[in-house]
């Protein structure tokens, strides 16, 4: 039933709105369902306004899960916009030795987070790509996916691509495109 055996893996997203946080992890917790895992995802509105910073997040388990609070401890963040950087202490909580994915340009070893892997893909690119958004507000959430399939492995990308399938709010073919292309393309600093 389960190809990766796992403790309980926790996941937070970092977004501003309309970026398509919250629907990432909900998809995130679908596709891990859909590889026989048990899995939530809730987020987390602070002001709830386009382009204010959102959290969501995504519990996943070989078995029932029942706690109902925040992640404050996760074991992977993804950073789904950049520029949250300079805001939010993205590493909060995160674990020693915990992964970071980052929607940028850069190259892992351009950011300064020790005692972290930390994984980059450029997540807008490949929105823009597949026209995901628009061209001022691309929706990276699915790419996002991707990246951390590759780089986290617990939820495996044919998993994810058949969540997104079924459950991204539009353009479902571009939106598993665009995650399929942020696996290939994602880059590992360990």
């Amino acid at each position: 039933m389960h190809d990766i055996p796992i403790a309980m893996y926790e996941v937070r997203f970092h977004g501003r709105g309309g970026q398509g946080a919250v629907t990432a992890a909900n998809i995130l917790a679908i596709a891990a369902v859909k590889q026989g895992f048990y899995a939530q995802a809730f987020p987390f509105f602070g002001v709830e306004r386009r382009g204010a910073p959102v959290q969501a997040f995504t519990r996943i388990d070989t078995k029932k899960i029942d706690l109902r609070m925040n992640v404050y401890s996760p074991d992977a963040v993804i950073v789904l916009d950049p520029t949250l950087m300079a805001v939010v202490d993205v590493t909060s909580g995160l674990k020693e030795g915990g992964i970071i994915v980052i929607n940028t340009s850069k190259k892992p070893e351009d950011f300064e987070f020790s005692g972290y892997k930390i994984a980059t893909v450029n997540a807008t690119e490949i929105a823009l790509k597949h026209k995901l958004g628009s061209q001022a507000a691309p929706i990276v959430n699915t790419a996002i996916l991707g990246a951390y399939s590759k780089v986290i492995g617990n939820v495996k990308i044919e998993y994810v691509v058949e969540a997104i399938r079924e459950n991204a709010p539009a353009k479902r073919e571009e939106n598993a495109l665009a995650a399929k292309d942020a696996y290939e393309q994602t880059i590992l600093r360990w």
